[in-house]
């Protein structure tokens, strides 16, 4: 239970940290929490809720779609899991619960492009810090 809850903040750390690097990209993706300074809890907390809801997609939803496009992914040599990764993540992004992608058509896929590979590279980078231990 501590690996998944420790895997749960790191994956709020890694969507703010990309949320950071996206805003001063000028891209639309955007943290609640950053930028509510008078309720900062609720904030907080509504990122983990998102956060969580963006962990029931990648889930869920994505081997799923990584199926149904696996001809695709192996006409363009897997880049166009990349697509997926953003098209997960704008999902989730949709709920506008912690974060959200703001923009429309190729603005708003753009965001969740450079989103999506930021918050997969800072979350390997995170998740190097976590024990391989099995005893939950």
């Amino acid at each position: 239970m501590k690996r998944l809850l420790a895997r749960w903040i790191l994956l709020a750390l890694s969507v703010l940290a990309a949320s950071l690097i996206c805003e001063s990209l000028n891209l639309g993706f955007d943290v609640k929490a950053l930028h509510d300074k008078e309720h900062v809890a609720q904030s907080v907390l509504e990122l983990f809720l998102g956060v969580a809801i963006l962990a029931i997609f990648n889930t869920v939803l994505k081997p799923i779609l990584k199926f149904l496009a696996l001809p695709l992914t192996c006409l363009t040599l897997g880049l166009f899991s990349f697509v997926i990764n953003a098209f997960v993540l704008w999902l989730a992004a949709s709920f506008e619960i912690g974060f959200r992608i703001t923009g429309s058509g190729l603005n708003a896929f753009f965001a969740a492009l450079v989103g999506s590979v930021l918050i997969s590279c800072i979350n390997a980078v995170l998740g190097v810090f976590l024990s391989d231990d099995k005893d939950d």
